[in-house]
């Protein structure tokens, strides 16, 4: 494979088990590791993992009286758990504690330094546990986070490490102007540029050891630890093997980042700017997502709305979770999950659309003796187009259109009626390879289903079974 591709997720934090909006953004980038691998026969890397250090999780683990890394331990597990019930393709799974994580990180931190763009200070400041970030008034509704109303916000007066951001604004918006497509959707893009234009504040990168132990150690300095976000970001080229690897990490990077809105200032400009200190290439492109709602809410274990995707997968099967959240929800805005809707959809565009579908065809087929075809597949014009637009749900519409026409055909020509057995064969085996089509365009998706579909319809005899998605009552 000479043609290579990286795509990585954000690593979210083990401070609470996986919810259903993670699971959307992980779904999301398998989809496009799956086209990049299985439709466009790319060499893939694809990231995931869990960010394991900071304040957030530190306290959390005192508060349950346990050792940090014994915390991190069983909730990275419960989160790569996600691989087998959401059928992921991740080829790494990197945690912010692993060695090699935390060598790449002070190498980078040393290039940053050397580059005079790493200064210390003392300073005080309005700080979000919740965001693990620092907070002026203008972010503040009523002088709380708008993203955590319900915690109180710290003050921090001490001498930290900082990042020389205020340097890195008229790189980055060259930058931007360069690549004019670098974050999508446009709208995240324009607000980022506008944040820069701004004009941008140096940040903290440390905290002191003797208050927040967890964290790795600022090189030359045992008395500081990293700040949370800069070690997290550099998990990006860690996974690489950065700085050792340099082979793999020049045939993958830069790639494409996954990220939620409210990761928008990190991943579009802190960690550019970073990437620009350490005289590394900048991250090819950024995929900017919206959240799932509950009741209009965004999720929050405080406010009792987190839905766990692992349940949901168990009991309406994982490649009915996928389709929902690939197909029902906006990837550019915010969307509204319910279990009604998504029962309405399961039945009515898988059960009674695709799981009918095929259902219809392979038992016509069974009954004269259809052998299984062996035919080259067509790609959908609309799949690597729609794709590069990170507009899953319409490239998904576009597919059950085609389900919805295929089924109208055989309605209106009615092959139960055909007498002549050789245009009787001839039509059910136009209909065998359009389903085959459907299935080799749904890989990316609903990888599952689309195997299942190719085993029926390959052969040796295309044969009806069990449905695909049984009807719920």
């Amino acid at each position: 494979m000479d043609k290579k591709y990286y795509i990585t997720t954000t690593l979210p934090y083990v401070n609470a088990e996986p919810h259903i909006g993670f699971a959307l953004e992980i779904v999301q980038a398998d989809a496009l590791a799956r086209l990049h691998k299985e439709i466009l026969k790319e060499e893939v890397v694809f990231n995931f993992g869990t960010d394991e250090h900071g304040q957030k999780i530190y306290r959390r683990a005192q508060e349950e009286g346990r050792d940090p890394q014994e915390y991190c331990d069983e909730y990275a597990a419960k989160f790569d758990a996600l691989k087998k019930a959401l059928n992921l393709s991740y080829t790494n799974f990197i945690r912010t504690t692993d060695p090699k994580h935390i060598k790449a990180t002070q190498e980078f931190w040393k290039l940053c330094e050397k580059n005079g763009d790493i200064y210390k200070k003392l300073y005080k400041t309005k700080y979000c546990i919740g965001c693990e970030l620092e907070k002026t008034d203008s972010e503040l509704t009523d002088g709380k986070c708008p993203l955590h109303l319900n915690q109180k916000l710290e003050i921090i007066e001490e001498e930290n490490y900082f990042f020389r951001f205020s340097k890195y604004q008229k790189p980055l918006l060259e930058f931007y102007e360069k690549n004019p497509d670098f974050v999508i959707p446009a709208g995240k893009f324009n607000e980022i540029k506008s944040f820069v234009k701004e004009g941008l504040q140096d940040f903290s990168i440390s905290r002191l050891k003797s208050k927040m132990p967890w964290g790795i150690d600022v090189p030359g300095d045992p008395t500081h630890v990293m700040y949370v976000w800069f070690d997290a970001l550099i998990n990006y080229i860690s996974t690489l093997g950065w700085p050792k690897n340099a082979k793999t990490f020049k045939d993958f990077w830069p790639g494409v980042q996954v990220a939620g809105k409210d990761n928008l200032r990190q991943q579009t400009a802190i960690w550019q700017a970073m990437l620009l200190s350490a005289g590394l290439p900048n991250s090819k492109q950024v995929f900017i997502h919206g959240f799932i709602t509950v009741n209009g809410q965004k999720i929050s274990k405080s406010l009792g709305n987190t839905i766990n995707p692992i349940e949901v997968a168990e009991k309406y099967g994982t490649d009915a979770l996928r389709y929902y959240l690939l197909a029902k929800i906006n990837p550019y805005d915010d969307s509204d999950f319910t279990f009604k809707q998504f029962e309405e959809t399961y039945n009515g565009e898988l059960a009674n659309g695709l799981g009918n579908l095929v259902s219809r065809v392979a038992k016509l087929c069974e009954n004269e003796n259809i052998k299984g075809l062996n035919v080259t597949p067509t790609q959908d014009p609309t799949l690597a187009i729609g794709l590069k637009e990170f507009r899953f749900d319409k490239v998904l519409s576009n597919i059950w259109d085609n389900i919805k026409v295929y089924d109208g055909i055989i309605s209106a020509e009615e092959p139960w009626k055909i007498k002549d057995k050789a245009k009787l064969k001839e039509r059910l085996e136009t209909y065998a390879a359009n389903i085959l089509n459907i299935a080799y365009n749904l890989r990316p998706f609903l990888p599952e289903t689309a195997e299942k579909i190719e085993k029926q319809f390959k052969g040796p005899k295309i044969s009806s079974a069990a449905p695909l998605f049984p009807r719920l009552k």
